[in-house]
């Protein structure tokens, strides 16, 4: 990531991609949310969704993987060329969390992240905090998940 004062409102980053597979959708499912139309095909042609659907839990978690897999990245190119890793601090929370369209097996989700809003904190002035509008679009070019989440950003230091 970079520092606070690197961004603006409005840049935009790609997180990465993930294809919904049945195996992964059942594996999640039976760990985390075992609900018919998760776990059996018939019963997921059945429901409202008409397929084997991924929990909308499993379709969060993943997003989180592959954002934490981008930061990693970057950390990674700013070693590479000696630059000092930059420390960001936690999320207070996250806001309008939407699952717009059901994800299928066979669909592949592409996650993208939107600076909407950001402020310097008076009460510690090393950090700011930033939101950003983070979605998940399917291989149709269908939104199908979106939220807003805050983050803690360091400040470049004086």
């Amino acid at each position: 990531m970079p520092y606070f004062e690197d961004i603006k409102i409005g840049d935009r980053r790609p997180i990465g991609s993930f294809t919904f597979t049945t195996e992964n959708i059942k594996a999640f499912a039976r760990q985390f949310d075992p609900q018919p139309f998760h776990l059996d095909e018939e019963a997921g042609r059945k429901s409202i969704f008409g397929g084997l659907a991924a929990s909308g839990w499993q379709v969060s978690a993943v997003c989180m993987k592959l954002l934490m897999g981008s930061f990693q990245r970057e950390a990674e190119a700013r070693a590479a060329r000696g630059e000092p890793p930059i420390v960001n601090g936690p999320s207070p929370g996250f806001k309008e969390l939407k699952w717009i369209k059901p994800v299928l097996a066979g669909d592949t989700v592409t996650y993208d992240s939107e600076i909407v809003a950001m402020r310097p904190l008076k009460s510690r002035p090393e950090w700011g905090l930033v939101s950003f509008f983070n979605t998940g679009t399917n291989q149709r070019g269908e939104r199908v998940y979106s939220f807003i989440a805050s983050g803690f950003m360091a400040r470049r230091p004086t």
